[in-house]
């Protein structure tokens, strides 16, 4: 929780010298200044201590209006809440799960049974499951997607090990890839003109697998991300709770609607 910022005064007893040596290293400190630098960098420590209050932070370097900011702010209020209401300690687990609640105040809380609405903080689509998932919320009739979401053009590329004679008889990631955009470049303009229109990023065919990108771009401590992919946990390996869930559900979160899940016993 965040501290009561300290004053001037409390700083300066704090640091008051006990010893003679100390006590020149102290007026020479004020002498120069230091003192001053030290008193209001620990009135800064203080008021800082929620990263809330820093300077703004994008979530990432595709994405310089959404920041990491205003989702941890928005997750302390609503942990706020649910520690007021449950009374108990929390697991990391639960402050992410639960930091995400949509009505934190009515919310029932109770592993296994509740089922939860969430508010993820993004959306990432693998380019199989994203053409009807754009289609659906093209439907919706919204400008933009409510919250970042990502397209990653990776399943509808075929590997393959040996010469292929539609590859002109070759093989590998240079030939697949080639015959991948081929053969479905119909697939790809559309999700790249949807994307485009839609505030939807795009990874083009042969920028690399979704499970990697999301890892490696779009993973944030504390965070919560579903996918259209059974490897999104992937995400997971930088703190953040990261789960594959069917296009159906990519459109409700991306439609500003939140997602249903019956709170898990164990994460």
């Amino acid at each position: 929780p965040a501290q009561t910022p300290l004053s001037t005064e409390s700083v300066r007893r704090k640091m008051q010298p006990t010893t003679s040596a100390a006590r020149w290293f102290f007026q020479q400190a004020r002498q120069h200044g230091l003192l001053a630098r030290a008193e209001a960098q620990a009135r800064n420590a203080a008021a800082y201590s929620s990263i809330a209050n820093i300077e703004k932070v994008p979530m990432s370097k595709f994405e310089s209006d959404e920041y990491i900011n205003d989702r941890y702010k928005a997750m302390e209020e609503r942990l706020a809440v649910v520690r007021k209401r449950l009374n108990k300690p929390l697991t990391l687990a639960e402050k992410v799960v639960y930091g995400h609640l949509d009505d934190p105040e009515h919310q029932d809380i109770k592993r296994g049974v509740s089922y939860l609405k969430l508010r993820p903080d993004r959306v990432a689509m693998q380019d199989a499951t994203a053409q009807m998932a754009m289609l659906q919320f093209i439907s919706s009739g919204l400008p933009k997607t409510m919250v970042p979401s990502t397209i990653h053009c990776d399943h509808l590329i075929e590997g393959t090990t040996s010469p292929q004679p539609d590859r002109e008889g070759k093989f590998g990631g240079d030939a697949d890839l080639k015959h991948a955009q081929k053969i479905n470049k119909e697939v790809y303009d559309f999700l790249a003109t949807a994307g485009a229109k839609y505030g939807v990023g795009f990874w083009k065919p042969g920028s690399g697998i979704i499970h990697q990108i999301v890892l490696e771009n779009y993973a944030i401590p504390g965070f919560m991300m579903i996918g259209t992919d059974s490897h999104t946990p992937n995400a997971g390996g930088l703190g953040m709770c990261a789960v594959g869930v069917g296009g159906a559900d990519a459109v409700d979160v991306m439609a500003g609607l939140p997602w249903e899940l019956k709170a898990p016993k164990v994460i």
